[in-house]
Order: C-alpha cells, then structure tokens, then sequence
C-alpha cells in the first residue's frame, strides 16, 4: 500500500527533495525551551479560533431549522463551506506560492470575525426571529462560502506554520480543533443554553446569538496570539533554520517551472498521508453531524439526542486528538491502513437506521459516535504530524497546506456523500 512512498518520504530510499535543514553545520546545539508552555497554549489557540466559525453555524441548527422549516441547514452549510474553502486553497498552492503567510492568516481572521457578525445582526435588523425569511437564509448560507473562504486562508497558513516545528505544536493545534469543534466550547454551551433558555422562538434566538458572540470574541483573541506566536524565541530559532536551508537550496525557486516540480515532489511525498487524510474526513463528514442531528432519533431523549451525540462525537474527537501526546504512533503505514479501516462505520450506521431493533436503539447509536470521534481524532493527529516531517523544513509549510487541500478535498466528499442518507 504506502509502504514504499512513505519509507521514500522518511529518506530509507533518495530523498524526492534535498536534506532537510536540520543537517546544516551552524545549527545551534538545541532549540530555546518553550517556557510555562505558552507555544504550546498560542497554537492551541490557533487551532481552536480557525473551525470556531463552522462550529458556530452548525452549533446553532436548532435555531436555523425553526428559522427555515424543511430546509436540511446542515448538509447546504456543509457543501457551501467546503467547496469555497477549496478553490483558494488550490490557488494559494498553484499559483501565489510565495503569498505573504501573516497576510493571509491576519486577512483569513479578519474575514471570520466579518462572517460571524453576519447572523446576529441581521437577525438583530431583519430576521427578528420570524420563521419563513428565506432570502435571509440565502444571506446565511453566504456567510458560511466567505466563512470557507477564511478557513483556507487561515488552517492552510496555521498548518504550514506548525509544520515548520517540532511535532508538539502541531499536535496542540489538531487538538485545538477538537476543542472547538467544540466538544469542549460550543457543544457544552450548547448543553448549557438548551437548559438554561425554554425552547421557544426567543430561547432559540438568544442561544444561536450567544454562539456567535463567543466566537467573535475568540477570533479577536486569534489574531493576538498569531502575532504573537512569530516573536517567540522557539518560533524565531526554527525560523532561521527556515532562511539557512532556503539559502542552501540550489535551484529550489518558488517560481515557473523550478517550483512547479517542487511541489511536485512535495506531494509524492506526503500523497500517503493525504489520502488517509481524505478517508478520515470523507467518512467522518458523511456521517456527521447530517445522519447525527437529521437521521436517528430517540423517543426517550426526543431533542435532547442530537445535541448529546454531538456533543459525545465531541468530547471523544478530542481525546483522539490529545492522545498523541501520550502515545505517538510512528507508523504512516499503520494509521494510513486504519483510515481505510474506517470503512466500516457504513454498514454500522446502516444497521442503526436499517437493522435488527436492538441496532436501532440509543447505546449502539453512541457507542458507534464515540469511536467515530476517537479514531477521526487520534487518525488525523499522526497523520497531520508526520506529513510536513516527511519534508525539508523549507517545504514544510508548503506540506502542511498540501496535507490541507487533502482534508479539504475529503470534506467536500463527505459532504456529497451525507447526502445519500436522505435517500
């Protein structure tokens, strides 16, 4: 299977690209030490801030659905975010290879923040919590493209940029995801609003709005600690590693056909890993949240049972992710194979709409949403790790946005594909 691209892309066989950086003679000894782990909690950060936005529109279903009856708000969000999320990360990768990364990430938050303002204050203006405004759902659903359009921008840039460290900052910026994805955030706030505000109009509305305030706020954070990440000691060492192996890269160009055939290589290299990436989120968007929040329901919990499935999904993406910092999996080979793996989880949730009575009920349903969280969680960690590693520290940033457009391309297949549930 990958065995012989990833062993090429670890160096057992000629490397595709030139030694990375790391061999260069006036290296210092050792990196500066990440003191009281502030890296580590800025990337985390980073993370967390660049899915918030997604998370917030498809954490506010409840009151989208009352908005707009018969409308399926999750599988339209899902397609409009991820298709308009791909196309700039195809041109960032292509043609604006020497694009300025702070511009982007600052331009991409910026754009978050803008997006985000976009439902309260319509609703505050116009909606006003009257169900049937669909020309307003419309101006939703463009909210989520320029949502998409940021997150390119942004995760594209904030991959890269970990990507050029040591692995432990990678690993807090896939485990931030979790965290705002949110099984720690929004999903406890959702729990959170749903007992706390009745589940009329207004209650809806104040919930909903309270989401994307939350996420305004962690925006602004993002951009401080972005520009804060650049100035910190550890930051700057590997930063000029970074310029040494970009000086001692002959004929390595970032322009015409010099950088083509880079990239090029860049992408045999980690197209292993990327394709694990595609299974990961291909199969983990097919099924959630759409057959999550539409497709199974519960007599005894009633509405109450997509938001906990949700929430489990959650909690447990989030263990996955954090998990590598306690066992590190090495092998590309065997976390590629368990994507694939991953299969499975088609007929299991077939069974939970189509199977034996027991099949269709509450415990099965969950056990089957946890394992989908931890192994999407702990699958994708190793996997965004190792692939800007398989590179010279040079092209580790354009790797990571690579591995990017791999997750991205999984997202838009998962989303198509959510749509066969309905049939």
């Amino acid at each position: 299977m990958a065995g012989g691209d990833l062993e090429t892309a670890a160096g057992v066989s000629a490397p595709l690209l030139p030694p990375p950086a790391s061999s260069l003679a006036d290296e210092p000894a050792a990196p500066p030490a990440d003191r009281l782990g502030v890296g580590y909690l800025v990337f985390f950060t980073l993370g967390a801030g660049f899915l918030l936005p997604w998370n917030a529109f498809i954490t506010a279903v409840d009151y989208f659905a009352f908005l707009y009856p018969g409308a399926p708000v999750d599988r339209v969000f899902s397609v409009a975010y991820m298709l308009s999320c791909l196309l700039p990360l195809l041109l960032i990768v292509l043609c604006f290879p020497k694009s300025s990364s702070p511009a982007r990430i600052n331009t991409g938050l910026a754009l978050f923040t803008l997006a985000l303002l976009v439902v309260p204050a319509m609703d505050a203006a116009y909606v006003k919590g009257r169900p049937g405004m669909y020309g307003a759902f419309d101006i939703t659903v463009a909210a989520t493209v320029l949502c998409g359009a940021a997150d390119a921008l942004v995760q594209g840039g904030v991959i890269g940029f970990a990507g050029e460290l040591p692995e432990r900052y990678m690993q807090a910026v896939v485990a931030g995801t979790a965290a705002s994805r949110c099984g720690v955030l929004v999903s406890a706030m959702r729990v959170f609003t749903k007992a706390l505000y009745p589940q009329d109009a207004h209650g809806l509305r104040q919930s909903a709005n309270l989401y994307f305030i939350v996420g305004i706020v962690v925006m602004i954070m993002c951009i401080v600690c972005y520009n804060v990440a650049g100035k910190l000691p550890v930051v700057m060492y590997y930063k000029n590693i970074k310029k040494r192996a970009q000086k001692a890269d002959v004929g390595g160009g970032m322009t015409g056909p010099a950088w083509r055939s880079t990239l090029w290589s860049i992408v045999g290299t980690v197209k292993w890993y990327g394709i694990g990436i595609i299974f990961i989120y291909a199969i983990t968007l097919s099924i959630f949240p759409g057959f999550i929040t539409e497709d199974v329901h519960s007599e005894a919990l009633k509405d109450w049972y997509p938001i906990l499935l949700i929430s489990a999904y959650n909690v447990f993406d989030l263990i996955g992710k954090a998990l590598p910092a306690v066992y590190f999996l090495p092998n590309a080979n065997i976390a590629v194979a368990g994507s694939f793996a991953r299969l499975l989880f088609y007929p299991l949730f077939y069974g939970c709409l189509h199977g034996p009575s027991f099949f269709r009920t509450e415990i099965p349903v969950t056990i089957l949403t946890c394992l989908l969280g931890l192994t999407n969680g702990y699958l994708t960690c190793i996997l965004m790790t190792l692939a800007p590693k398989a590179v010279p520290i040079h092209h580790s940033e354009t790797a990571g946005i690579v591995i990017v457009l791999f997750l991205v391309v999984g997202l838009v297949v998962g989303s198509f594909v959510s749509w066969f549930w309905v049939i």
